[in-house]
């Protein structure tokens, strides 16, 4: 069975998509840093219709999780595909932030997205083909107020997937990358960066706008 991967699909952006790219893939494999949720997502999706679903928590700043990860997930699943959803946000003045704070974002956003597009390439070409599309809202398309370092990583990802794009081009493994505004997700409940969450839409309307718009081109702008 082919089958997606999908990161951060516990909540929010990730389940949408998850939901949206089951219509494409008969078997869905969610990535995260949480059990639970990745177990929400998996029976909300069994509810929508047949599938088979398989959950992994796993750390995508760790090299070796990464790497064992796609050992044990190649050798059981045939994945196709490779959603990079997984990412962290902080806000403020770049002088408010702590060094945790730029090292939690870098590590996730940037490192994180490398290692799995690295790992699953390795794999991709013993296979042939695969596909990688990079989730990198429009943060990556340019500066935004107290928003430095999140804006920085994500710039960092789009130079990152125009350069695999060029890379890769002239084989059948496809690189893309997704700019979308902001979302009501639970990704601005811990921060206050977002003071009216009702002129953001909703990560259902973004993901299938996303899923839409996945036709072979290399940028998915959602504004």
């Amino acid at each position: 069975m082919s089958a997606i991967v999908i990161t951060g699909a516990g909540s929010g952006l990730g389940r949408a998509l998850a939901l949206q790219y089951s219509k494409d893939y008969n078997e869905i494999i969610l990535i995260g840093r949480n059990h639970e949720r990745l177990q929400q997502t998996k029976d909300i999706l069994q509810q929508t219709r047949e599938l088979e679903v398989s959950t992994y928590t796993v750390n995508i700043q760790n090299q070796n999780e990464v790497e064992s990860l796609c050992t044990s997930l190649f050798t059981k699943h045939d994945a196709a595909a490779l959603i990079n959803n997984a990412g962290v946000g902080h806000f403020g003045p770049v002088t408010s932030l702590s060094a945790d704070e730029i090292s939690e974002m870098l590590d996730t956003n940037v490192k994180g997205t490398i290692l799995l597009s690295q790992a699953f390439i390795k794999e991709f070409q013993k296979k042939g083909k695969g596909k990688i599309l990079n989730i990198i809202s429009t943060a990556g398309l340019r500066g935004k107020v107290n928003e430095s370092v999140y804006v920085a990583s994500k710039f960092a990802v789009r130079g990152f997937t125009e350069s695999l794009a060029k890379e890769l081009g002239g084989t059948a493994i496809t690189i893309a990358g997704a700019y979308m505004g902001g979302m009501d997700t639970p990704f601005w409940d811990n921060n206050d960066h977002i003071k009216d969450k009702s002129r953001l839409k909703s990560p259902e309307v973004i993901a299938e706008k996303i899923y839409r718009l996945d036709d072979g081109r290399a940028e998915i702008i959602v504004e």
